[in-house]
């Protein structure tokens, strides 16, 4: 139980604790003596906790009249705020309800940040949580805290004025548990925070040899990176790749990060890295061009998943290939109706130089391939409107023959709230040209599926699955876990189903 229900009984004592830090300031303990301005309790629909009960007769039943007069019946993330509660010392009480069943892993992570959205005003500066009474105790109030973090998460490098991290201390039945609950959750937050950090950076901070550089910090973690230049892929035959790079002074890069900490075969994830998308010759003349810096989510997510598990030491074997190029206009850029010869040998007529996402990942797919045969190939790329047309932004959309991969990612994308649908792969006719193998674009069926089809030609014999987050990867408004902004959508998913299936 909390210690604390005035100054009198807490005197100055300090939580002993130990404290991970990230976007806010956690830390778990089985008796909370910190003095702090803000109490949280849980109530689910079937009634009051003891916790409840406990500071419900301390303030003479204020908390059981202020819920019958706001009608509060306990239904999930639904809150009431009691100010200045009676014979209490905190400045307010929110109680947060936790619905008719017990939390699972989803929905737990999002009450957390549905919970960090409600107490983000700013004159709340340290929270006790009375997290004891919960089910589960140590791996709920772990996910608890995670979806907290994640949805506090702030792009702040370019605002005068700076949040303040808040303090949140956790009452649970066993500290030494829930800390070891929560620590490779803490690891997932960092990769999150990573691609997050990656996705919202300016397109003019964050070009390929600037995300290069953001790769080789993870060598600490004993990732070994790896980058060409644009001589070296030309010498690699990787002609797509390099080509859509030309059209910037830089160039394209490919970007190899390889966390081998098992002798299984490795899983590879290719990740398209368009540091900024503005269409090429087809330029883009939508208003959305602003959030072109996001095209390059998909290597975002792949380093970010690399980075979670070489954090947490998995006993796993993990290679991120990342083609990474900014795909601008100039006297140098590939041009409609130019034929390019991609490092698997198959030529491409290019129909639309806005359709550059599936060039940079032909080259990432085979080098994956051929320099690693990975027993499973998994891409994620932001690559077509037609994938939000079709299923919106509450989903990404995951293309493979292998049914039971498209089980094994849907179910994973269930557990952290990064949800799936399955679109059909097909229209390999319309993939058809005049002049050489294959064209970039379908000249006829969904735009969605001719471009995972146009991807399968690449994936040679692995198992493979395409993902495409195009609309996931940023958000326009907060909602659970996932603030405004850069989301790192695909880090959680990928590394849920990396260990899962390890």
């Amino acid at each position: 139980m909390i210690a604390k229900l005035s100054k009198l009984a807490l005197g100055l004592s300090l939580v002993t604790a130990s404290t991970l830090t990230f976007a806010e300031s956690i830390t778990f303990d089985s008796h909370v003596k910190q003095d702090t301005d803000t109490l949280v309790l849980f109530y689910g629909e079937n009634g009051a906790n003891t916790s409840f009960k406990n500071f419900d007769k301390q303030s003479n039943g204020q908390l059981t009249k202020a819920i019958k007069a706001a009608d509060f019946k306990g239904k999930y993330s639904n809150t009431i705020e009691v100010l200045a509660p009676n014979n209490i010392d905190y400045q307010r009480i929110v109680v947060i309800g936790t619905g008719n069943k017990a939390l699972s892993k989803s929905t737990a992570t999002k009450l957390g940040g549905n919970l960090s959205a409600k107490l983000e005003k700013s004159q709340i500066k340290t929270v006790t949580v009375a997290a004891d009474d919960l089910a589960n105790n140590a791996e709920t109030a772990a996910l608890i805290a995670h979806g907290i973090n994640l949805r506090a998460y702030r792009f702040e490098n370019y605002f005068k004025e700076k949040r303040h991290e808040k303090s949140f201390y956790f009452d649970v039945d066993n500290a030494k548990a829930t800390r070891k609950a929560y620590k490779p959750l803490s690891y997932i937050e960092s990769g999150v925070f990573l691609a997050r950090d990656l996705t919202s950076e300016t397109p003019t901070e964050m070009t390929p040899v600037d995300f290069a550089k953001a790769a080789k910090e993870l060598k600490k973690y004993g990732v070994k990176i790896t980058v060409f230049n644009p001589k070296q892929l030309k010498k690699l035959g990787m002609g797509a790749l390099e080509a859509v790079g030309r059209g910037s002074s830089e160039g394209a890069r490919l970007v190899v990060a390889h966390y081998k900490n098992s002798d299984e075969a490795p899983i590879a994830i290719a990740g398209k890295g368009i540091t900024f998308d503005s269409g090429g010759y087809n330029i883009k003349t939508h208003s959305s061009i602003v959030h072109m810096k996001s095209d390059m989510a998909g290597a975002a997510a792949a380093l970010g998943t690399v980075k979670a598990l070489a954090m947490g030491k998995e006993k796993v074997n993990v290679v991120a290939v990342m083609g990474m190029a900014a795909n601008m206009v100039s006297e140098n850029s590939v041009a409609p109706g130019d034929v390019l010869t991609t490092a698997q040998g198959l030529t491409v007529e290019i129909t639309n130089t806005d359709a550059e996402g599936r060039l940079v990942l032909t080259d990432a797919m085979w080098y994956a391939r051929e320099k690693f045969n990975p027993r499973i190939l998994i891409d994620v790329a932001t690559l077509t409107g037609s994938k939000v047309r079709a299923v919106g932004n509450e989903y990404a959309a995951v293309f493979s023959e292998d049914d039971n991969l498209v089980k094994q990612l849907t179910m994973a994308g269930k557990e952290v709230n990064e949800n799936l649908w399955r679109l059909p792969l097909g229209y390999k006719s319309a993939l058809k040209s005049g002049i050489a193998d294959l064209r970039n674009t379908g000249s006829s069926g969904p735009g969605a599926t001719t471009a995972a089809t146009f991807l399968q030609q690449f994936a040679g014999d692995t198992k493979w699955a395409h993902i495409d987050i195009a609309g996931n990867a940023l958000a326009s408004s907060s909602k659970g876990e996932v603030p405004k902004g850069g989301t790192g959508f695909g880090v959680r998913l990928l590394t849920e189903w990396i260990l899962e299936n390890k």
